[in-house]
């Protein structure tokens, strides 16, 4: 007989965790708060079936999301804040979910999560996805760069995808979530579509209006799903691709030719040299 399904005692809501331990998204961190736990559900739910994962949520925040990653079924859920304002409230959950939640106060730009779970969890590359997911809200000001290093981490299969082919799903700036999915020819293709799409398969899983987080962003926010591929679609290292591409779109679309040619001289002036 199937154990029964976990689920969070009643809790307060989230908008009385932030009234309970006086939190206010800082704007100079670019934090804004989820408050709809029905939202928080569908983000989730656009990860997969978590069911017996553990999973690594990067800016937990007040816990919209853990809570719907908890009520999920997961193993484990480590959750990765560098705000210590938000560990009470995280705590909170944490006393609600023995052995369920773990709190890390770091990071995520450094923290090692190579180390944080089993080594039964990993896989080859080839085989299908493990059983460790990554989701996160992130705050605007980190997400592109953080992108740009996992990117770099899948390309050399350390860090998160240690355990192998490891799914994320995160949020971004509409924009910035339409540039990641951007198709060829799109008048949205930039350097980060393409430094995303030779080693992911990515989608634009959901779009959530402005006005559902606190304090309202100007813009509203897309849900990414990320996917590595066995076989990244460029074969050669990450510095030199991109390079190549920042490159390339560095001028107006119609010049992009220039930019590749600058390289192009450049590595030739470079070949030549050392001959």
């Amino acid at each position: 007989m199937a154990a029964p399904a976990f689920r969070l005692p009643p809790l307060p809501t989230i908008r009385e965790i932030i009234k309970l331990f006086r939190l206010q998204a800082m704007k100079q961190l670019s934090q804004n708060f989820l408050l709809d736990l029905r939202l928080t559900d569908k983000i989730v739910r656009k990860a997969g079936d978590l069911t017996n994962s553990h999973v690594y949520e990067v800016g937990p925040g007040p816990g919209g999301i853990t809570r719907s990653i908890l009520n999920a079924g997961v193993s484990e859920l480590l959750v990765v804040e560098k705000d210590i304002r938000f560990i009470p409230g995280l705590q909170m959950l944490s006393d609600a979910a023995p052995g369920k939640l773990r709190i890390v106060h770091g990071d995520v730009m450094t923290f090692k999560i190579e180390k944080a779970f089993p080594e039964s969890l990993k896989r080859q590359w080839e085989d299908d996805p493990p059983a460790v997911h990554i989701i996160g809200n992130l705050p605007f000001s980190v997400s592109t760069p953080l992108i740009i290093k996992w990117l770099d981490n899948i390309s050399q299969r350390d860090g998160p995808f240690t355990y192998g082919r490891t799914q994320m799903t995160l949020t971004f700036q509409k924009e910035v979530a339409e540039r990641l999915t951007a198709s060829t020819g799109s008048k949205q293709r930039s350097r980060l579509s393409v430094m995303a799409q030779y080693l992911c398969h990515v989608q634009h899983v959901l779009t959530i209006p402005g006005r559902a987080f606190l304090p309202k962003p100007e813009v509203d926010v897309g849900v990414v799903h990320f996917t590595p591929l066995v076989q990244p679609r460029i074969q050669q290292p990450f510095r030199l691709v991109e390079k190549v591409i920042r490159n390339a779109f560095q001028f107006r679309r119609k010049y992009c030719h220039r930019g590749l040619g600058d390289e192009l001289k450049q590595n030739k002036s470079k070949n030549q040299e050392r001959g």
